[in-house]
């Protein structure tokens, strides 16, 4: 975490898209004294007119002309697929030697984007939040990245702007963002919206059952509604526009059925040594103590089954999560500097599993001996295929319509899961920050 810098009257900052991070932008660094200028489009100008009236030091204004021609730091927080369309519109409006940086979680269309339409006396210095806008952005992950300096005080000036969040700078290239975006939250995301679609099309409301409840149960229920209380395009953008994830994505779906065929024809050997084989590439050598335990996951129960009362379970997602890993030629440790709170949270439900030999082995004997599992391991199977086909189709609206049914069916218990979730990510903060520090001490600070 840098040195947090006072507010600069002569610079304005200009946010070109309010959704639910680009004002949580503005109220960070309005709160900081900086003047912020921001649109949506022109049929939200009223609505954010009256929700930002009482805030000191927002402008709210019709369109991107007004924010780009008087900022001399302006942010597009728009949706990576319309990167493009928005920054040709309000491009050419940029003020003369100003910066100009984006917020989405795919870099390549949006340095695409900046590169084709903006005037080039214009310094191209983007940045991305590695958290959603309901998180307190203290020692999260903020990654800087300086694509184009037209003046060597550039990069300078966005570091001041930016130090409000007290986020744990990271600087990157934006090949190097995509890639390790993708190798952290591409395919994590895309196990958590599997476990979504399979409940709701087996008409579960999984914190109502003895089958999952406690441990890791309680990070899989919590996260997939966290998730799914978001808006889909956060997650469309990154895993459609990125290269990398949609491989990554595929290889999981592979990973998950592969998995399940060999649990379907009892190949005990086969499957034991695959998973064995994995978690040895993901997990050897580990020493630093577990990220999640009993006493932290306990805690955090939407469905409060006595844990005498648990069952167990196949872990079917977890065991394919490590294959992926292992077949991408994947360490998620070695990304811990620029990780997400869900990827951590991940993390430590892999490793709670694989670094207990016991529990792993009980996992084994489970999956391939007990069917009490097998139905919802099925539709886990078709749900985590029916994610990489939207996504290796480039289809943002069967993207949209996967998740909207999974986000309507569990909307009513939304609340108590973004509570539990922060609370969650709150507890377990301090030790992933420790590793973090381990890491960055080895590594120099690099991913």
């Amino acid at each position: 975490m840098g040195e947090i810098h006072l507010a600069e009257p002569d610079v304005a900052i200009g946010i070109i898209g309010m959704g639910d991070m680009g004002k949580m932008y503005a109220r960070r660094l309005a709160a900081a004294g900086w003047r912020v200028n921001a649109c949506d489009r022109a049929d939200k100008f009223e609505s954010l007119k009256e929700e930002f009236a009482e805030i000191k030091n927002v402008h709210i204004y019709t369109n991107g002309h007004f924010v780009s021609r008087q900022s001399d730091y302006i942010i597009y927080s728009v949706e990576a697929e319309l990167i493009d369309t928005v920054v040709g519109l309000y491009g050419p409006s940029t003020k003369l030697n100003a910066i100009v940086g984006g917020q989405t979680s795919c870099k390549a269309p949006e340095i695409a984007a900046f590169e084709k339409h903006l005037p080039k006396d214009v310094s191209i210095i983007s940045c991305h939040s590695l958290h959603g806008p309901n998180v307190n952005p203290r020692g999260q992950p903020l990654v800087i990245i300086p694509h184009r300096t037209s003046t060597p005080s550039a990069l300078d000036l966005v570091t001041r702007i930016l130090s409000c969040f007290d986020s744990a700078f990271v600087t990157l290239t934006a090949a190097e963002h995509d890639r390790i975006t993708a190798d952290t939250q591409a395919v994590t995301h895309a196990a958590f919206l599997s476990m979504g679609s399979a409940w709701t099309a087996n008409h579960q409301f999984p914190w109502e059952s003895k089958r999952w409840s406690g441990g890791i149960e309680n990070v899989k229920i919590n996260v997939t509604l966290r998730i799914y209380s978001n808006k889909w395009h956060v997650y469309a953008g990154l895993a459609i526009l990125n290269p990398a994830a949609q491989k990554q994505i595929k290889q999981y779906a592979d990973s998950v059925t592969e998995l399940f065929k060999l649990i379907l024809v009892k190949d005990r050997e086969e499957f034991t040594r695959r998973i064995r084989e994995a978690g040895e590439f993901v997990f050897g050598g580990r020493e630093e103590g577990l990220l999640l335990r009993d006493d932290i996951l306990d805690q955090f129960s939407l469905s409060g089954v006595p844990k005498a009362q648990r069952k167990p379970n196949s872990h079917l997602s977890l065991l394919a999560m490590v294959d992926c890993w292992h077949r991408c030629g994947i360490v998620p440790y070695d990304h811990m500097i620029c990780s997400t709170p869900l990827f951590r949270l991940w993390l430590g439900a892999t490793e709670y599993l694989f670094r207990q030999p016991e529990l792993l082995d009980d996992c084994i004997r489970f999956a391939l001996d007990d069917e009490s599992f097998r139905s919802d391991d099925l539709e886990f199977t078709f749900a985590a295929r029916g994610w990489s086909d939207a996504v290796s189709n480039g289809d943002f609206n069967a993207y949209r319509l996967r998740f909207e049914k999974p986000q309507s069916y569990f909307a009513p218990r939304f609340p108590d899961a973004i509570k539990l979730g922060n609370e969650m990510v709150a507890k377990i903060l301090r030790k992933t920050e420790e590793m973090e520090s381990r890491v960055g001490s080895r590594d120099g600070g690099r991913p």
